[in-house]
């Protein structure tokens, strides 16, 4: 059946107003479509105080966010032309209503990938027609916040799906090390080693895949990003 590539407005998706902090266009920076254009779209609010989060102004009751409807942002994400949607936070998955936003642009044919911190439930998700892909972080010791990571998660990725390991200490490397050997996780999807600035060396993370033999591990420096406007009223 064709995909729709018109917005498609329904009672159900009347209902839900979504905290956007911002939307904006630009280069991905992580993850396997690094590199690539892509819209970006950044809820409001988060369940988790990560050490070293970078978007903790997101997080914050007082971040200013614009109301919008799951239309709203099909309607904006169509506009700018490009097929690649990243829904990042925050937190994507604790928004109400986040399944009817996704189900939406999954069948108006765009590429979405969801950036959660690894907390909650993917699987519902894996119920759709047209599934998205997961960017999914794992919590290591520095972060503060390992306790919180939904384990059962790892038995619903799939080839599409990206596994993030944020290191901060070489506590953090041995404890990614064991995760993604006892889940058996190079082979379900992509791995990616990331350092945290200034608490360690990008080298001490490449030292230790070698030394470890970790084949199939992928590491990557995340990348700043460049924002251009689609309204043309800034950068």
């Amino acid at each position: 059946m064709k995909r729709q590539t018109t917005a498609l407005c329904t009672r159900r998706d009347k209902l839900y107003r979504y905290n956007i902090a911002e939307k904006f266009v630009s280069i991905n920076g992580e993850g396997r479509k690094a590199g690539q254009p892509a819209v970006f779209i950044r809820f409001k609010g988060c369940n988790l105080n990560c050490s070293y989060c970078d978007t903790f102004w997101a997080n914050s009751d007082n971040c200013p966010a614009e109301m919008m409807t799951a239309n709203d942002i099909l309607v904006y994400i169509q506009k700018t032309g490009i097929s690649n949607v990243t829904l990042t936070g925050g937190e994507p998955l604790i928004q109400t209503g986040i399944y009817e936003l996704i189900d939406l642009l999954c069948q108006n044919g765009l590429d979405v990938e969801i950036e959660t911190n690894g907390s909650e439930d993917i699987s519902p998700f894996r119920q759709m027609k047209i599934m998205p892909s997961f960017t999914l972080d794992y919590k290591l010791p520095s972060s503060g916040m390992e306790r919180f990571m939904e384990m059962k998660n790892y038995d619903f990725l799939t080839k599409n799906d990206t596994i993030k390991f944020v290191c901060g200490s070489n506590e953090d490397l041995q404890k990614a090390l064991e995760i993604i050997e006892k889940k058996h996780l190079t082979k379900k999807c992509a791995v990616y080693l990331s350092p945290v600035f200034g608490k360690i060396e990008p080298r001490e993370i490449v030292d230790f895949m070698l030394e470890n033999k970790m084949n199939g591990i992928n590491f990557q420096l995340q990348l700043h990003k460049f924002i251009w406007n689609p309204d043309k009223k800034g950068v």
